[in-house]
């Protein structure tokens, strides 16, 4: 039997004389699956970003500092780096369905020790709280690439994706909404206690209602594969793939790991910005902790917009090299006017060029994951995504560190240009990606 893949629609041809293509269909279901998993990224994203857009409020209650917050969000990140190779283990060998199992009841359980967490002396207890739900972000980043493969066509991959990871901006779009509203940046400690409880207490029904929608309809796979490709992929026996061997050609691969580069620090700035976006915008405007977080949710709608738009292009361009540079130039720019236009004094110029650069840094993420997977396919969706999130995850940690070291000694611009200068590096970075990647993804 020969094998050939079209690197652009991952299409699979199998030739030979007594040869035929598998027999495909796609379920309606699939749309069931995307949204189970969407619904508890989202949670889990809510969770993330929940203490640190209202970083003052939290700071006063626990009586701690804003550094000590900033780790309420960078725990996520640093949970992220060791215990990803493990996800990505376990998601090869026990699949879709435990893995959305074990992601949905870690996310339940962190929310739920949160609710414990409501005192002023128990700030100890909202940390373990948030490494359990940064521990269930493992399991569930590098999934979107592999459950749109399993379930979608391959003319539905790239949409699939942005659809996907659309939930968990939504999440955070939530995250950056609601908690302002819900605990008021009041003076009283024991009224603080208590919107700080309703807004945990209602974090948790709602991952505990997911949880058990999870366990009784989340399905492992559709009885026939949605494509060629993943036909081919299901004929494979468990002894023809070798995980080490599989990352080891990853880190080999020249092209993908230029964009495990780039994708990091692209991604990196997004988490730096979104967890100091608290701090970047009462400095500039005090009593504006409401409007920090509806800017935070520009930014995220703005770029769920530009996932969407990107994804649906994609799927019927395959310009994934094109796209991904121009994205990523105009990340930049981007980066660049909300910078210098954040100390103008006008909310809504604050607004706008928020909604800019989110349309375009939010955007890039899915962007990211199917560029990936054609620079390394056929070595497993998750397994790229992986490497990909952990970049993210380590150039996350570093620049919302020294971002907020800049803003203390040099104030806010200072820290955005920080930022600048990493994402025109990323942009040098992707054209020379740009340049070289024809010949990787050629099979």
């Amino acid at each position: 039997m020969d094998v050939k893949a079209d690197a652009n629609d991952k299409t699979i041809v199998v030739l030979g004389k007594n040869m035929r293509p598998v027999d495909t269909q796609l379920y309606k279901r699939r749309w069931v699956m995307l949204f189970l998993f969407t619904s508890y990224s989202m949670c889990n994203a809510f969770q993330w970003i929940q203490y640190a857009i209202i970083n003052n409020i939290f700071k006063r209650f626990y009586n701690v500092n804003s550094f000590a917050i900033d780790w309420m969000s960078m725990v996520f990140m640093l949970t992220y780096i060791p215990v990803i190779f493990l996800a990505i283990w376990l998601l090869d060998k026990t699949g879709l369905r435990v893995m959305a199992i074990v992601a949905s009841s870690i996310n339940c359980l962190g929310a739920w020790i949160k609710v414990a967490s409501v005192r002023p002396d128990l700030f100890w207890v909202g940390t373990l709280g948030q490494f359990a739900s940064a521990l269930a972000q493992v399991f569930i980043l590098g999934m979107p690439s592999r459950i749109a493969s399993v379930w979608f066509g391959s003319q539905e991959v790239s949409t699939a994706v942005s659809i996907a990871v659309a939930g968990n901006q939504v999440g955070i779009a939530i995250g950056f909404l609601l908690p302002p509203i819900l605990v008021p940046n009041v003076d009283d400690v024991e009224e603080l206690a208590y919107h700080i409880s309703v807004m945990f207490y209602i974090t948790a029904g709602v991952a505990t209602l997911i949880f058990v929608l999870v366990v009784i309809v989340f399905q492992e796979k559709p009885e026939l594969p949605p494509s060629q490709a993943q036909a081919q992929a299901r004929s494979l026996s468990p002894d023809q793939y070798s995980y080490k061997a599989s990352i080891g050609r990853l880190l080999c691969n020249k092209s993908f790991m230029l964009m495990v580069l780039t994708y990091g620090l692209n991604v990196g700035c997004f988490y730096a910005v979104s967890t100091l976006l608290n701090r970047m915008i009462t400095e500039q405007y005090p009593g504006e902790e409401v409007n920090a977080g509806r800017i935070g949710l520009t930014i995220v709608i703005a770029g769920m917009v530009g996932s969407l738009i990107c994804g649906i292009w994609m799927d019927k361009t395959k310009t994934y090299k094109q796209t991904t540079f121009a994205v990523y130039l105009l990340t930049f720019i981007g980066m660049l006017v909300y910078s210098f236009t954040l100390n103008l004094g006008h909310m809504w110029v604050v607004f706008l060029t928020a909604a800019i650069l989110g349309f375009f840094m939010t955007g890039y993420l899915p962007l990211g994951f199917e560029f990936a997977v054609e620079l390394t396919y056929p070595e497993s969706e998750g397994t790229s995504s992986g490497l990909l999130n952990c970049s993210a995850q380590l150039f996350g940690i570093i620049f919302t560190i020294s971002q907020g070291k800049i803003m203390d000694k040099w104030g806010t611009l200072a820290g955005n240009i920080f930022l600048c200068v990493f994402l025109l590096i990323g942009t040098i970075l992707t054209g020379r990606a740009h340049l070289t990647s024809k010949k990787a993804i050629s099979v």
